[in-house]
């Protein structure tokens, strides 16, 4: 008999630029570097995603292909930004334009080393920003007109009120049994 487990999704949204709430900037002047990875790189991507959802139980990508993440990471209007701390990677954001001006966070977090250092709300403000900026970068699509993102009671503890804290409001929750899934880590043993 499998057990399974109560899972509680939020979904939260941007509807103009204007609402975004920029995270303050570090006490200690220590802002970390965000870039975009502009060179679709399966390897990189993956690594990222093992790297931050290991503990969280990300686990809907690890069968993906390498064409598979080919073909996704080269689609127009995907972009992955990347964090570093000191020349290290910290964590990603990842954003997909979809239709009529919508930009989804496909996924956002930090590798758990890095987590509670005030990363993730620099992160997350460069991140949405970009989505809200997506268009420029992008010519033929529509300028966005709405940022969305949903996280879950298996996040982490602080990825709800990071998200309501840069201005990102709820507009649907949804709880479902699944599963009950060990987080797989990023390999084996590593939490």
């Amino acid at each position: 008999m499998s057990s399974s487990v109560t899972v509680t999704t939020w979904y939260l949204e941007q509807t103009s630029a204007a609402d975004l709430v920029p995270a303050a900037a570090p006490a200690d002047g220590r802002v970390p570097r965000v870039e975009r990875a502009e060179v679709p790189s399966p390897e990189f991507s993956r690594f990222l995603y093992t790297a931050v959802g290991g503990d969280v139980t990300w686990t809907d990508r690890l069968g993906w292909s390498y064409a598979r993440w080919q073909e996704f990471l080269g689609r127009p209007g995907v972009e992955t930004w990347v964090a570093y701390d000191r020349g290290t990677p910290a964590g990603y954001i990842e954003l997909e334009a979809q239709d009529d001006g919508v930009v989804e966070i496909v996924y956002f977090g930090l590798i758990p080393s890095f987590r509670g250092r005030r990363i993730g709300g620099q992160l997350l403000s460069l991140g949405t920003a970009r989505a809200w900026d997506l268009a420029d970068r992008w010519p033929g699509r529509a300028p966005t007109r709405r940022v969305w993102v949903h996280t879950c009671s298996k996040d982490g503890p602080y990825a709800l009120d990071n998200y309501r804290r840069r201005g990102f409001r709820l507009y649907d929750t949804r709880t479902e049994e699944e599963p009950a899934t060990p987080p797989p880590g990023p390999w084996p043993g590593a939490f």
